[in-house]
């Protein structure tokens, strides 16, 4: 891809707030989670993933989930996304419908990942979640799917990517108006990134996309430019790099919102996002999980092209 191909603009989701929390060990309390996800609204996210509707013997990390929803005071332009993983999970969430913008329902494409993940075939899961799409939609909320394991399954390898537009497309016609592709374990690599979204950006036209990567395996950012080169402007990552995959040990965070943000902002193309206040926000949770977090610019710092090294903030 040359400079002239690139996007003026992408979105990125911030998923730190869920997908991060709900896989670190500990517990961040309640209003600390509202202040944290308040600063990365002000740093110009303007969709966000703040809470799960899951039961919080199984993550209690997220069992507070009412509580941050009806906390958070972010503008209005900001859109709020919550995770249900079943029909229970939205029925609970919609009674507090107002609190939020968009609901994500997902499935993995590995048969056994999913019935590690949430004891269920994937036929079951997607028969759920064709009937919870509709009802999604009809409370007037924006319906998004994910589809994870998407290319690869660390307990059964490959994952046909036949398989995976099969379950997509079963979801766009039931009403998804946003489809996600997780790289769960961060197995990807860039050429099968860019060849997977070139035929999905085919095959699903008029819905939206969105990469989803871990840096497991210090891949996650080529993969990321993979995805633009296939078309891609939308993403989710973390920031702090948190996060990660509870099921397979070794399954590390997602990549990095500070480090996604520079390296698209130093190839030109506009993120909304304001480098130093996600960094503020990266710090301050790094502060309160009390251990060093392994984000590259949260480490060195964003670049200085004055020549004075790379340019560290407060």
């Amino acid at each position: 891809m040359t400079g002239a191909e690139l996007p003026a603009r992408v979105q990125i989701r911030e998923v730190g707030p869920r997908d991060g929390f709900q896989n670190e060990p500990e517990r961040i309390p309640t209003d600390d989670k509202i202040r944290l996800i308040e600063d990365l609204a002000r740093a110009g996210f303007r969709r966000l993933e703040v809470a799960s509707f899951v039961r919080s013997d199984v993550i209690p990390q997220l069992d507070d989930a009412i509580e941050v929803l009806h906390g958070v005071d972010v503008p209005g332009d900001v859109e709020l996304r919550v995770l249900v993983p079943n029909e229970r999970g939205l029925q609970i969430a919609l009674e507090h419908r107002d609190t939020f913008h968009d609901v994500v329902i997902f499935v993995s494409a590995s048969e056994t990942h999913n019935r590690k993940n949430v004891n269920r075939p994937v036929a079951a899961s997607l028969a759920a979640l064709e009937r919870m799409a509709p009802v999604i939609k009809g409370a007037g909320l924006r319906c998004s799917a994910t589809v994870a394991t998407a290319f690869g399954c660390p307990f059964e390898g490959v994952v046909d990517p036949a398989r995976v537009l099969d379950l997509a497309s079963r979801l766009a016609e039931a009403g998804c108006d946003e489809l996600g592709f997780g790289d769960t374990t961060g197995m990807a690599n860039p050429v099968q990134v860019r060849s997977f979204f070139a035929e999905a950006l085919r095959t699903l036209p008029g819905i939206e996309l969105t990469a989803h990567f871990h840096n497991t395996r210090g891949q996650g950012l080529a993969n990321a430019v993979a995805a633009l080169d296939a078309g891609v402007t939308s993403f989710e990552s973390s920031f702090g790099e948190l996060g990660g995959c509870p099921i397979p040990p070794g399954a590390t965070g997602n990549i990095a919102s500070e480090d996604l943000v520079s390296m698209l902002e130093e190839m030109g193309v506009a993120t909304g996002v304001d480098l130093d206040a996600l960094l503020h926000a990266a710090r301050a949770v790094q502060t309160l999980l009390g251990r060093p977090l392994t984000s590259h610019v949260l480490v060195a710092g964003p670049v200085d092209w004055s020549g004075g090294g790379a340019r560290r903030t407060s």
